[in-house]
């Protein structure tokens, strides 16, 4: 165990979260950068034990203050709140706080797919800051999470009414990933980081299909859920619906029943799992 703090960037969001709940598991201490320490989420970390400092992705001198002393960085970046070009600068002000306060070792959670040229705005963007991470001298790990189960959750009201959207044919698998597993895994990465060096590591749990999802939701909710295909055409985002072009095409390439074996300790969440766990007081 490490005797230093982790520091988790943006540690309030879904990845953020899932890192410092598997990182707390774990008996680690844990220092959360948060853009409003007054929020519920903040208070609530705090409450549990963990160091909560205020900064900004972007802001290179709050991050290098949240990074001093650190055992290592959980980081992520986002395009949805100001666009690929305000992540790709997130991700410079990381890196250059990171190399400033030589940080001992760095994660980065990027996506999986971003090194297949795909053309997604906001796979190429990570792609940019991956880039730049593996020409620099900041010891690091990349994480390359494909999509998350919970992505599902945005139909809410939609899965209640009996249909999910998605725009991909009904039998072609979609490679998935539940919040905990990333947590659990990055957290295993942070707190022992030799083994996992240099190395770029994409992660699922499971490959569900369109059809096979409905099903497991139907049986979860207590009602038929029945897929609904989506027209690429009528996504109006660029960003979304080039993702979703690429899902439709080649798609993620994540070997999961090598990643699995390859990594016992994580206990590897079936959509179906996921499903229980999270529709299961609902009926």
């Amino acid at each position: 165990m490490v005797d230093d703090p982790i520091l988790v960037l943006a540690a309030t969001g879904g990845q953020g979260k899932a890192v410092t709940d598997a990182l707390l598991a774990r008996g680690a201490k844990v220092r959360a950068m948060v853009r409003n320490p007054e929020s519920p989420a903040a208070r609530l970390l705090a409450v549990e034990g963990v160091d909560v400092v205020t900064g900004s992705l972007s802001d290179r001198l709050s991050l290098g203050a949240a990074m001093e002393g650190v055992a290592g960085v959980f980081a992520y970046t986002t395009p949805f709140d100001a666009g690929v070009e305000a992540e790709v600068a997130q991700g410079r002000a990381i890196l250059a706080a990171a190399g400033e306060k030589r940080v001992p070792h760095l994660v980065f959670s990027s996506v999986a797919g971003a090194d297949q040229g795909s053309g997604v705005p906001h796979f190429d963007s990570k792609a940019r800051i991956e880039a730049e991470l593996v020409s620099g001298d900041v010891p690091h790990t990349i994480l390359g999470p494909t999509y998350f189960f919970d992505n599902a959750l945005g139909g809410a009201q939609r899965l209640l009414s009996g249909a999910l959207d998605l725009p991909l044919p009904s039998h072609k698998p979609l490679q998935q990933l539940a919040r905990a597993d990333h947590g659990a895994f990055a957290a295993g990465v942070l707190l022992n980081p030799t083994p996992y060096l240099g190395r770029r590591i994409e992660l699922a749990s499971d490959a569900p299909t369109p059809a096979q999802m409905a099903a497991t939701l139907s049986g979860a909710l207590g009602r038929v859920v029945r897929h609904e295909y989506f027209p690429l055409d009528a996504i109006g985002d660029p960003d979304m619906h080039a993702m979703w072009t690429f899902l439709d095409g080649p798609g993620y390439r994540v070997d999961i029943p090598t990643l699995h074996t390859a990594h016992p300790e994580i206990s590897w969440t079936s959509f179906a799992d996921w499903a229980q766990l999270t529709f299961a007081a609902d009926h």
